[in-house]
Protein backbone atom coordinates (compact mmCIF):
# COMPACT_ATOMS: atom_id res chain seq x y z
CA UNK A 1 0.00 0.00 0.00
CA UNK A 2 1.62 3.62 -0.33
CA UNK A 3 2.82 5.60 2.10
CA UNK A 4 2.76 9.27 0.70
CA UNK A 5 -0.72 11.39 0.49
CA UNK A 6 0.13 12.14 -3.07
CA UNK A 7 0.55 8.41 -3.79
CA UNK A 8 -2.73 7.14 -2.50
CA UNK A 9 -4.39 10.87 -4.45
CA UNK A 10 -2.53 8.97 -7.64
CA UNK A 11 -4.20 5.56 -7.57
CA UNK A 12 -7.58 6.90 -6.66
CA UNK A 13 -7.05 9.18 -9.70
CA UNK A 14 -5.49 6.25 -11.63
CA UNK A 15 -8.71 4.40 -10.91
CA UNK A 16 -11.24 6.78 -12.28
CA UNK A 17 -9.23 7.81 -15.28
CA UNK A 18 -9.80 3.87 -15.90
CA UNK A 19 -12.89 3.77 -15.76
CA UNK A 20 -13.68 6.27 -17.80
CA UNK A 21 -11.15 5.02 -20.75
CA UNK A 22 -12.75 1.85 -20.58
CA UNK A 23 -16.34 2.85 -20.59
CA UNK A 24 -15.77 5.51 -23.81
CA UNK A 25 -14.05 2.55 -25.58
CA UNK A 26 -16.72 0.08 -25.00
CA UNK A 27 -19.16 2.62 -26.21
CA UNK A 28 -17.56 3.59 -29.34
CA UNK A 29 -16.89 -0.59 -30.24
CA UNK A 30 -20.52 -0.87 -29.76
CA UNK A 31 -21.34 2.13 -31.73
CA UNK A 32 -18.97 0.66 -34.73
CA UNK A 33 -20.43 -2.76 -34.54
CA UNK A 34 -24.04 -1.29 -35.06
CA UNK A 35 -22.82 0.89 -37.80
CA UNK A 36 -22.13 -2.01 -39.22
CA UNK A 37 -24.85 -3.89 -39.07
CA UNK A 38 -26.74 -1.28 -40.85
CA UNK A 39 -27.89 -1.97 -44.12
CA UNK A 40 -29.93 1.44 -45.12
CA UNK A 41 -27.85 3.55 -46.32
CA UNK A 42 -29.67 6.96 -45.17
CA UNK A 43 -29.38 5.63 -41.68
CA UNK A 44 -25.32 4.81 -41.29
CA UNK A 45 -24.86 8.17 -43.32
CA UNK A 46 -26.85 9.77 -39.95
CA UNK A 47 -24.51 7.96 -37.91
CA UNK A 48 -21.30 8.20 -39.16
CA UNK A 49 -20.26 11.74 -38.55
CA UNK A 50 -20.83 10.92 -34.29
CA UNK A 51 -19.18 7.36 -34.29
CA UNK A 52 -16.12 9.05 -36.09
CA UNK A 53 -16.32 11.99 -33.55
CA UNK A 54 -16.03 9.27 -30.80
CA UNK A 55 -13.45 7.81 -32.80
CA UNK A 56 -11.11 11.06 -32.50
CA UNK A 57 -11.75 11.65 -29.26
CA UNK A 58 -10.35 8.88 -28.43
CA UNK A 59 -7.15 9.09 -30.14
CA UNK A 60 -6.94 12.41 -29.15
CA UNK A 61 -6.61 10.94 -25.29
CA UNK A 62 -4.68 8.31 -26.19
CA UNK A 63 -6.89 5.59 -25.49
CA UNK A 64 -6.74 4.27 -28.75
CA UNK A 65 -3.63 4.64 -31.31
CA UNK A 66 -3.93 7.84 -33.95
CA UNK A 67 -3.24 5.30 -36.76
CA UNK A 68 -5.84 2.41 -35.33
CA UNK A 69 -8.39 5.44 -35.20
CA UNK A 70 -7.35 6.47 -39.15
CA UNK A 71 -7.82 2.66 -39.80
CA UNK A 72 -11.52 2.34 -38.19
CA UNK A 73 -12.86 5.57 -40.30
CA UNK A 74 -11.41 4.24 -43.13
CA UNK A 75 -13.20 1.06 -43.08
CA UNK A 76 -16.23 2.79 -41.93
CA UNK A 77 -16.11 5.01 -44.58
CA UNK A 78 -15.89 2.23 -46.95
CA UNK A 79 -18.50 -0.14 -45.79
CA UNK A 80 -20.66 3.17 -45.69
CA UNK A 81 -19.67 3.45 -49.61
CA UNK A 82 -20.68 -0.52 -50.31
CA UNK A 83 -23.98 0.11 -49.15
Amino acid sequence: MANHKSSIKRIRSNEAKRLRNKYQHKTTRNAIKKFCELTAKKEATKTLPNIISMIDKLAKNNIIHANKASNLKSNMTKHLASL
